[in-house]
């Protein structure tokens, strides 16, 4: 039928006050969908009709007071999922029996104020509660103890001794048969004091946007600095409670409240509730504003930054806008070194209210900057909020670290890291080299961020560990990298190549390189110089180089190639050096050696430092040998010590010898740099030289009359010896017996002969040297014949005889050679010629006598005779000449007149003579005849 029936319905549990009875039903759903039945429970007293209890709905309901000395009746009906009900049951219970007196739940109500009335109260359980018993109880300050001051009444005033106190309250329970249970007590808090009170509340200042106000009231049973303020705001000009208030502030202590924007047009209400200084408060007082809230031009009321002042961290700037509606006000962040400069600008946070503090930050001071600008673009003065400290850098830390590089020895690994936390300072690395089978140590004496693998690394694998340090030294947590590896060799390399030694010339020249690539083997090593237009030349293979002169000025190239152990060969490395510089010039040694008259002293000095120069050298001569001491200040020695030279090298004088010789040479290098002076002393005195002559000559005085001279030398000269020697034309040389003197007169023996001079030197101390003879004179012959003067006897007359007569000088030794040694006198004529202004005249061919007869052609002309006497040794006398006045004709005549024909009378006759006489005109020629035997001569007429 689809209506559900009620079978058998129960009620179990135990029929006590307190306990839970339950209702069971067994239903009959008649083909209907089990539902949820509806329960309900009944109270029926004692000769009376069951009531309905209230809430009792469900199939569980405890026991209560009520239902004490009365039966319940338990009611089910039965409903179906698809709404059909059966017909409701019933089920009754015995009477409820009453539980034995307890309480529970006792506590103490009201403020524990002094003044106040507390009450104890408690869930008394157990039947009808009847006489129950109430105690209170008072704290004992030295025992801690409660000792009794009330009883009788479940409520209490607390008194002025309570304060500071608790109080206990003891319930008794005590059924309505007398029946006593258990006590329960309960503590109250201490005592506290009367809670303040506040009374003539007023708002003090300018009801205008962001205007400070205050509020103000005398407060009395509490102290005023506690009280606390809330500000609210109303439309209305009166006020009923808190009804229409809109809060516009916490709870707070501050008195003062600055008026925000959203009050504008309202009236201000502040609710001051006055409070002890440990928190008790009292009952709040309101009080309105006389007039609603005006709006003011745009601005700030207040500007601050939030957030802590370090690296990375954030910073929020707030500030209260006053002035309208707030438009997009202009937000600017800016970078101080000091507090009091303008500051610099960070472009990137512009028109932001956060800022995370960059890196770039530490140490400065941070401002932020807000001009307010309204809605309807009216800009307000700005305002500038200064960071009340310099920020601080972060605490060090690594973002990340790894290992940059290939695992191949030789490579330099690098780290790649991401630091945080202010400026870095000397981060600490440890690299550490780790085997196959985990284990691993440290790679001790390198602490750098690189790291270059060498052989010990070949088959391990490395990492490194980075301790951040701050420039501070503030120190952060050790971070260990990733491993990598293992390492496998690389190609012989050459990772770094320096020079080891000076620059400069004498020093020894090697150098470091950093070798990686396996086991390494006989490296090569090349030396070059290089020259300025860049030509090089080899100098070495060795492992080092000794810096020499030629190389001053130049610079140094060292070629490197790395050789692996198994012969592979590398990439060479090449470094140059600076021009090497010269070194500071020094003398290194002056050694003078033994000295000599005349021999040139070469002495002999090492240099050391660059190209030597023209350095200063001054010879000194002293009769003391000097010490070592007296020689650094030889100038000042003493008396006799005299400058003699200012050149490298000296030849003694004669005045030197037996003098000691002593050098002063001053070093200078050729760019003029000086170094420290030498002095040196010969070891002996100046040695005199061997005696010897030269340029040994003969010179004549005077006729017949020699001296023979020469230049000696080596010492000083003693008796010299001197000698004259005749050399014949036969080359013999013989010594003149007797000539042992420096002049020599001539001798007869001597002529045609020559003379030789002989000097043999004698020294001082009669050391004899050689004998050097002169080159021999020419051939000593006398004094060559001299005419004193020519004379011409005769008429300078065509046809006169004309002779030359010698005069003989009358010295002694012209009168002596003209009479022993005179040959013969030989004799040339010569006639004048007229060639103009001129006078020249022509030797006359075959005139060579002292006689000459004037002849026609010579008329007109002067006529010259030439005179020269030779002697018998060939020589020639000078020429000596006599001039004759032109020539006169002379008288004409006839010489050697002669008749040529034969004596017949049929032959012709002609007559032959010589004229003179000038130019012969017309002559006559007068014939005449004679007889035979008759001296007389007979003109013949018509011839």
């Amino acid at each position: 039928s689809g209506i559900p029936k009620v079978v058998n319905l129960e009620v179990r549990g135990e029929l006590v006050e307190g306990n839970i009875i339950k209702g069971f039903a067994e239903v009959a759903w008649c083909g209907g969908t089990p539902g949820k039945g509806v329960a309900s429970w009944l109270r029926r007293k004692w000769n009376s009709s069951p009531v309905v209890i209230a809430g009792a709905e469900d199939e569980e309901y405890r026991l209560t007071v009520d239902d004490i000395d009365s039966s319940l009746v338990f009611m089910y009906t039965p409903v179906t999922e698809e709404g059909a009900k059966g017909e409701p049951q019933y089920k009754y219970t015995d009477f409820i029996k009453a539980a034995s007196p307890s309480v529970r739940n006792v506590c103490i109500t009201g403020d524990a104020v002094e003044g106040n009335i507390i009450k104890g109260v408690g869930e008394y359980f157990g039947g009808r509660e009847g006489p129950s018993k109430f105690e209170w109880l008072r704290e004992n300050r030295d025992t801690g103890e409660f000792v009794l001051v009330s009883t009788g009444t479940s409520e209490y005033t607390l008194t002025k001794e309570d304060v500071g106190r608790q109080l206990a309250f003891v319930y008794i329970p005590i059924n309505f048969e007398g029946q006593e249970g258990e006590s329960v007590s309960a503590v109250s808090p201490p005592v506290r004091q009367a809670p303040p009170k506040v009374t003539n509340v007023k708002i003090i200042g300018d009801l205008r946007e962001n205007s400070k106000i205050t509020v103000t009231g005398t407060v009395t049973g509490g102290t005023e600095g506690s009280s606390r303020v809330q500000w609210f705001k109303t439309t209305s000009s009166s006020m009923d409670g808190e009804n229409g208030l809109e809060a516009v502030s916490t709870s707070k202590i501050a008195k003062a409240f600055r008026v925000p924007l959203g009050a504008v047009g309202y009236y201000i209400v502040v609710k001051y509730t006055p409070m002890t200084p440990d928190g008790e408060s009292g009952e709040p007082e309101y009080v309105i504003s006389e007039r609603a809230v005006e709006t003011l031009p745009p601005s700030l009321n207040f500007l601050s930054i939030t957030g802590d002042c370090i690296e990375c961290g954030i910073l929020t700037a707030s500030y209260g806008y006053i002035g309208g509606h707030e438009g997009k006000s202009i937000y600017n962040w800016y970078l101080h070194e000091v507090e009091t400069d303008i500051g610099t600008q960070i472009p990137e946070v512009f028109g932001l209210l956060q800022y995370r503090v960059s890196k770039d930050a530490i140490g400065k001071f941070i401002s932020f900057q807000c001009t307010p600008v309204r809605d309807d673009g009216v800009v307000g003065e700005p305002r500038t909020c200064m960071g009340q400290e310099r920020v601080r850098p972060g605490s060090p830390k690594l973002l990340s670290l790894r290992i940059v590089g290939a695992a191949v020895e030789g490579t330099i690994l690098s780290v790649d890291k991401k630091y945080w936390g202010g400026e870095e300072g000397d981060s600490v690395f440890r690299w550490f080299r780790t085997c196959s089978d985990g284990t691993h140590c440290e790679i001790r004496c390198n602490t750098t961020s690189s790291y270059m693998l060498s052989l010990e690394d070949i088959g391990f694998f490395v990492s490194v560990s980075c301790e951040p340090v701050r420039s501070d030294w503030a120190r952060g947590p050790i971070v260990l990298s990733e491993q990598i590896g293992p390492i496998i060799p690389g190609p012989p390399t050459c990772q770094s190549l320096e020079f080891l030694g000076s620059m400069i010339e004498g020093q020894r020249l090697s150098f470091v390189a950093a070798y990686s690539g396996g086991e390494r083997g006989n490296c090569l090593y090349e030396w070059f110089r290089v020259k300025s237009n860049g030509v090089k030349e080899k100098l070495s293979t060795e492992e080092f180089l000794d810096l020499t002169l030629e190389d001053v000025g130049k610079r140094i190239e060292l070629v490197y190639t790395p050789m692996r152990k198994d012969g592979i060969k590398g990439n060479p490395r090449t470094i140059v050096s600076d021009v090497i510089a010269p070194a500071n010039p020094v003398g290194l040694d002056l050694v003078i050696p033994d000295c000599c008259e005349n021999n040139e002293i070469i002495p002999q000095k090492k240099y050391f430092g660059g190209q030597e120069g023209v350095g200063d050298y001054i010879w000194y001569r002293t009769k003391n040998k000097l010490h070592e001491s007296a020689l650094m200040d030889i100038s000042n020695a003493c008396e006799d010590v005299f400058v003699c030279g200012k050149t490298l090298t000296y030849t003694p004088s004669l005045e030197d010898v037996g003098a000691y010789l002593a050098l002063y040479w001053l070093p200078t290098r050729v760019d003029g740099r000086c170094g420290r002076p030498l002095v040196s002393i010969s070891d002996s005195p100046v040695a005199p030289a061997f005696p010897v002559v030269s340029n040994v000559h003969v010179k004549e005085l005077s006729s017949g009359v020699y001296t023979g001279e020469g230049e000696y030398f080596g010492g000083h000269e003693g008796s010299s010896l001197f000698s004259w020697y005749r050399e014949t034309n036969d080359g013999t040389i013989c010594l003149i017996n007797g000539a042992n003197s420096k002049t020599y007169e001539v001798a007869d023996t001597d002529y045609t002969c020559r003379l030789l001079y002989g000097y043999t030197p004698v020294r001082s101390d009669s050391v004899v040297g050689e004998l050097r003879l002169s080159e021999p004179t020419d051939i000593i012959l006398p004094e060559l014949l001299r005419v004193e003067m020519l004379a011409l006897t005769g008429k300078a007359m065509e046809g006169d005889v004309l002779t030359a007569v010698e005069v003989i000088p009358k010295s002694e030794i012209q009168q002596c050679v003209w009479s022993k040694y005179k040959k013969d006198v030989r004799y040339r004529w010569f006639c004048s010629s007229d060639e103009g202004d001129t006078k020249s005249f022509e030797p006359l061919p075959a005139q060579h006598s002292c006689s000459y007869k004037v002849r026609l052609e010579d008329i007109g002309r002067c006529l010259r005779c030439e005179c020269m006497v030779t002697d018998v040794f060939g020589r020639s006398s000078e020429p000596a000449y006599a001039e004759t006045a032109p020539i006169v004709p002379g008288i004409p005549r006839i010489d050697k007149l002669e008749i040529e024909g034969r004596g017949f009378h049929t032959n012709l006759y002609a007559v032959r003579g010589i004229y003179s006489g000038g130019k012969e005109g017309k002559s006559r020629i007068q014939w005449l005849r004679s007889m035979v035997g008759s001296p007389d001569l007979i003109s013949i007429q018509g011839i």
